[in-house]
């Protein structure tokens, strides 16, 4: 296994640990908490860094890769959610994009067509962190439960504008032709 794929993996398996620190009432938790969700997170930069670096991308790092994110993101949100730092409604909206194009990804698989990461996607998966660990702050008091809600709020358009530019290039999947 490459140390790309150990790093995605690592990301993941930080879920539960993530979960549980917010979840678990103790002095400081959310800082806790907050602080491995940024570690897990870096993570992300350092795979993709490492894996260019090389010019080796794997099979499995393409799908771990955004799973891993998304997981980590979504949990972390769900669970700010639980603390009334963030209203459920912009984490929903965030949940239901992210089905939608992972829908559109595996009908594209179908027709044997991979749609790749697109930029916005990335700065989307970005602004998605940067909000839940604003919001992780805020839940842990170092700020206001508004400017968490704000940088959400920021992340929910980021993530419906890059949504419309993936159903941008549906069409020409229907049609069977190469994604953009």
């Amino acid at each position: 296994m490459s140390l790309p794929d150990a790093l995605t993996i690592a990301r993941a398996a930080s879920v539960p640990f993530v979960v549980l620190l917010y979840a678990w009432n103790f002095d400081g938790h959310n800082y806790w908490a907050t602080a491995l969700f940024a570690a897990a997170m870096a993570t992300d930069w350092f795979d993709g860094r490492i894996a260019r670096s090389r010019g080796r991308s794997s099979p499995l790092g393409s799908l771990l890769d955004p799973a891993a994110d998304k997981i980590l993101v979504l949990a972390v949100l769900v669970m700010l959610v639980d603390q009334r730092v963030v209203p459920g409604w912009m984490v929903a909206l965030i949940v239901v994009r992210e089905f939608l194009v992972t829908a559109l990804r595996l009908a594209a698989l179908e027709r044997d067509v991979v749609l790749h990461a697109r930029d916005l996607g990335k700065l989307k998966t970005w602004s998605q962190a940067v909000a839940a660990a604003v919001g992780g702050f805020a839940a842990a008091g170092a700020w206001r439960d508004d400017f968490a809600w704000r940088t959400l709020l920021l992340a929910v358009v980021l993530t419906w504008i890059s949504g419309l530019d993936y159903a941008r290039v549906a069409p020409r999947l229907w049609r069977g032709g190469a994604a953009a």
